[in-house]
């Protein structure tokens, strides 16, 4: 191979290492970012979040719920690669379906309880945990994962942190089976019939 053959064939195997390296949230150029339309003062209360107040002192729900500080709802993370979600657990049987995060890995606190985790690598491998209260579990960049809680007296609260501002998420049931995606193609998919299908649908709607 010729010298200068080489030399390209290195740059651009340097520059493929470095896209994949920079593939989460792009570093920014100044201190922090503004909303497009921002009525100011810019002080203190642009970097507050005060959407966790409501959680503090009132029940927990009666199903699993997760309140977000991303960037859609904390516009001051745009550009800090960083964001937060509470997950609430109520007692006996409460998940999180399994989902993925495209965009981030998530590193997950049990503060309260405890929850069963887990997920599935790219080889189909399960990887599963009972995790306590003080425990921490990190849930790898886009792979699909899961928490539950089967305690049927306690009910469990957790703190998940993401490398991203905006991790997003996509729900498996929700994805494969609340979209238009044919119900034969779905029925031939699962190696069933189209009426179950229909019923799981059905299910994932009410």
């Amino acid at each position: 191979m010729a010298a200068h053959s080489k030399v390209f064939l290195l740059l651009s195997i340097s520059c493929a290492i470095l896209q994949i390296s920079l593939s989460g949230d792009p570093d920014i150029l100044s201190d922090f970012i503004l909303p497009p339309v921002f009525f100011g003062p810019l002080d203190g209360n642009f970097f507050t979040f005060t959407g966790m107040r409501s959680l503090v002192g009132t029940p927990f729900p009666k199903s699993f719920k997760v309140s977000k500080a991303t960037m859609a709802e904390f516009p001051a993370l745009n550009g800090q690669s960083v964001s937060y979600a509470v997950l609430q657990f109520p007692a006996d049987g409460s998940v999180n379906p399994p989902h993925t995060h495209p965009r981030a890995s998530e590193l997950l606190f049990v503060l309260m309880g405890s929850l069963q985790v887990g997920f599935v690598d790219t080889t189909n491998k399960l990887f599963t945990q009972t995790l306590q209260q003080g425990d921490i579990f990190v849930f790898p960049k886009g792979l699909v994962h899961f928490q539950f809680n089967c305690d049927a007296k306690n009910p469990a609260l957790a703190l998940s942190a993401f490398g991203s501002a905006s991790a997003g998420t996509v729900s498996v049931p929700n994805s494969v089976f609340n979209t238009t995606i044919d119900d034969k193609v779905l029925a031939l998919s699962f190696k069933t019939d189209v009426a179950t299908i229909q019923k799981i649908k059905s299910g994932l709607s009410g």
